[in-house]
Parts: C-alpha cells; sequence; structure tokens
C-alpha cells in the first residue's frame, strides 16, 4: 500500500454510452427514468472520436495525480474493452469499434502513473444475473444459474488482468448479493495470482479490500480504516451530462483536498468524457488548476501523513514522515497572526511553501512554572498568499508533540 498512501490524488473517468444522451450511468433504465431499449439505443451514438489516450494522460500526469480509474465496465454491463466472453462492448456494437481500455493503461504507463480499473461486478444487462431494473427481476435464487454469471465475471477479469496488468482493481456493485454468492475470497486470490502487488478496494465484501470508499460527501472524522479514498465528482454526475452545468470551482476542490490529506486519506476526483472521447473543457480546467497548486505545494503534499488534532490551530494540517514539519493549509487570510495553541515544540522556522518566504513565529503567555505551552503566534504578509490556498511549513525541534490536558493552576500553601 506504500504507493498508494503516497499518492495522495487519483483521477476516476466515468466513460460509457451513457454520455451520448448524457444520462445517469446504468441508473436512468434501472430506476425507469428511460427504458432498458431507449437507454441501449446510445450505442449507436458512441464514436469516441476524438479520443486521445496520450493527452488525457499527460492531463492526468500535470494535475498533480499519481493514478487514474477507468470505467472498463459500468453496471449496463457495456464493455469499453474487446472482451471474447460477450457480445456487449463497445468494440462490437458502437461506431467507436476498437478497444478504448488498453490504449489509456499504456499512456498511463508511459506518464509513470499506476494504472487502475473499475468494473461493476453486478450486471444489469446480463442473461444469467437476476436484476434488470429496480422492479423487475428475470429470475430469483436461482443459484445454477447465478454460478454461471460470476463464471462470466472471472472470465472478463481475466482478460483485463492479462491484458492491461492493473495496479487497482476499483470494484462496485457488491450490494446486490454476499460476498459468498459473488466468490468474492476466490476472485480475491485468482487477482493476486495474476498481480501480488495489486490493490483492491473496499467493495467485494467486508474484509476483502485493502481501503475504504466513502463517497461525494467529505467524512467529518477520519473514517477507522488505515487506507482511504475519498471519491468525487467534479459536478454533479459521475458520467458526462450536458446539462449539469454545477461544476464545484478549483478551489472548493482544492480545499476537499485539503481535507482528505489532514485526514490521512486520498482523493479520487471524477469527470466524465463526452462520446467523442473529449473532455469537457470545465474538467479540463479544474485538472489544470489542480496542477498548477500541486507542483507549487508538492513538499506538502506527497508522503505527508494525517495532520495534528482539531483545535490545535484553526486550519487542515499534516505532518511530515518525521513528524518534524507542520504543514499547516489556509484558504483564508488572517486577520492579524495565525494562532498556535497546545504546542509544546520550539518552533526552528517558518516559511511559505512554494514561496520560500520566511515568516516570524513568537511565543505569548508561557509561565516558566507551568507545563501548558503558551500561545505561538505566526505573522503572515498579504503578498505571500496563493489565491486559493497558501501553505505554512513549520519545522519543529523534535517529532511534534502537543498538550492535550486541562491546564494548570498555582498551587499555593
Amino acid at each position: 500500500m506504500e504507493w498508494f498512501e503516497n499518492a495522495k490524488l487519483g483521477i476516476f473517468i466515468h466513460w460509457g454510452i451513457y454520455s451520448v444522451n448524457g444520462i445517469d450511468e446504468s441508473w436512468s433504465f434501472f430506476n425507469d427514468y428511460i427504458n432498458y431499449e431507449d437507454y441501449m439505443k446510445q450505442l449507436d451514438g458512441f464514436t469516441a472520436s476524438e479520443y486521445d489516450p496520450e493527452k488525457w494522460a499527460q492531463l492526468i500526469k500535470d494535475s498533480g495525480a499519481k493514478y487514474a480509474v477507468l470505467t472498463a465496465k459500468h453496471h449496463d454491463g457495456v464493455a469499453l474493452w474487446d472482451t471474447k466472453v460477450g457480445d456487449l462492448s463497445v468494440v462490437k456494437q458502437t461506431p467507436a469499434g476498437r478497444d478504448l481500455v488498453g490504449p489509456l493503461m499504456t499512456a498511463l504507463e508511459k506518464q509513470n502513473l499506476k494504472k487502475g480499473i473499475y468494473f461493476s461486478v453486478l450486471d444489469w444487462s446480463h442473461p444469467d444475473y437476476d436484476r434488470h431494473t429496480r422492479e423487475t427481476f428475470r429470475y430469483k435464487n436461482d443459484s445454477t444459474r447465478f454460478r454461471k454469471f460470476t463464471d462470466f465475471n472471472f472470465q472478463q477479469l481475466t482478460e483485463l488482468s492479462t491484458q492491461y496488468k492493473p495496479d487497482l482493481y476499483w470494484f462496485d456493485g457488491d450490494w446486490e448479493h454476499s460476498p459468498k454468492e459473488w466468490r468474492s475470497a476466490e476472485l480475491k486470490k485468482m487477482l493476486l495470482d495474476y498481480n501480488p502487488e495489486l490493490i483492491i478496494n473496499s467493495r467485494l465484501g467486508p474484509g476483502f479490500g485493502d481501503y475504504a470508499t466513502p463517497e461525494q460527501g467529505v467524512p467529518v472524522a477520519r473514517p477507522a480504516e488505515p487506507y482511504w479514498e475519498l471519491c468525487m465528482t467534479m459536478n454533479n454526475s459521475w458520467g458526462y451530462q450536458g446539462n449539469d452545468h454545477q461544476y464545484k470551482t478549483p478551489s472548493e476542490l482544492l480545499r476537499i483536498f485539503v481535507d482528505c490529506l489532514h485526514m490521512g486519506g486520498n482523493l479520487l476526483l471524477d469527470f466524465g468524457p463526452k462520446p467523442d472521447g473529449s473532455i469537457p473543457a470545465e474538467a479540463e480546467n479544474i485538472l489544470k488548476e489542480f496542477g498548477r497548486w500541486t507542483s507549487k505545494h508538492e513538499t506538502a503534499i506527497y508522503n505527508t501523513q494525517a495532520g495534528i488534532p482539531a483545535g490545535h490551530v484553526f486550519a487542515p494540517t499534516t505532518l511530515s514522515p518525521d513528524k518534524t514539519i507542520l504543514y499547516i493549509y489556509l484558504d483564508y487570510k488572517v486577520n492579524e497572526s495565525l494562532a498556535i495553541k497546545g504546542l509544546k515544540n520550539k518552533i526552528q522556522r517558518v516559511w511559505v511553501v512554494g514561496n520560500g518566504t520566511k515568516l516570524q513565529a513568537r511565543e505569548v503567555g508561557k509561565m516558566y512554572w507551568s507545563a501548558v505551552p503558551g500561545m505561538k503566534y505566526i505573522d503572515i504578509p498579504d503578498h505571500v498568499y496563493d489565491k486559493d490556498i497558501t501553505v505554512l511549513a513549520v519545522l519543529l525541534d523534535g517529532p511534534v508533540d502537543l498538550y492535550r490536558e486541562h491546564g494548570q493552576v498555582i498551587e499555593s500553601n
């Protein structure tokens, strides 16, 4: 998990036939917003004519991300590669007519980025899977047919594993059956046989994943799992929807990213390409703005660990590997001075990350007889602020040492 823990930022790509009409991926027919037949008519409009995997990989690299995850198959069952164990693929049934997974995996590898593949373990199009829509079952409790379906999954995942050698699998759709029915233990063993270094997310059932995957909502408290990743959309849609203009600003998304850093997690930031494979201008702009900020502040992003508890400073924080540098992330301008409470360490030096300006620190209110540290103050001139988030590096005289008790009183005789 070392590379994953240090990666901090990944890019999620939801691409499929749902981009043609700009509707919810798979869920639009499952929830009866559109009938299944009309949903599948989108196959005819999926061209990938402007697909440029090298451009995608370069944008991802330049954003500061260290890995990317592509939806090889969503719940609708449409494969983005030339699967030999089924006919429902963009290769066989769309004007695109070619493998779309392989070129991106190759481009990512050339950029030294880790390769991730999203795969839905349920398939609402497969004749041996029991669900089709929310209200309609093809069959129920037929273990023989379900075994045939899981065999199909194993075969498709064998294709993906042997052809593209992913570093990470991002599974989804496990909620409709138990891990025993999915044969999760057997599946995990098979995948690790193909790649012993493979990382698997949490959605094969409890105990079968390497990291947790909270979705959309930013955690208020750090997840209990040692490793975790927040997946979040740039606007309100996973896949491309031309009528969804509710893009978060780069500053808002960077603030979310910093929250993840503060709690020791990753951000997997999602966009949806258009049916021709071009990237929406808003998404491209966000990736470029991330690149501006991450390149400037890389020393305060990668190889950091979760910061100090809330209350010591009113801003997110992280720590260097040896815990001797405290990084403080400011998305606001302080009125006078930034205050740090309960820090026992002496401050050796303070500077603005990506700027280099040295700042002055002072301590106020320290009593010689008390174990309670004084308030540390850092003065920040206006000209050093970043337009999105300013990062301060505070070098300490040793690993961070915090006062967490309830204070002290003078003992009288």
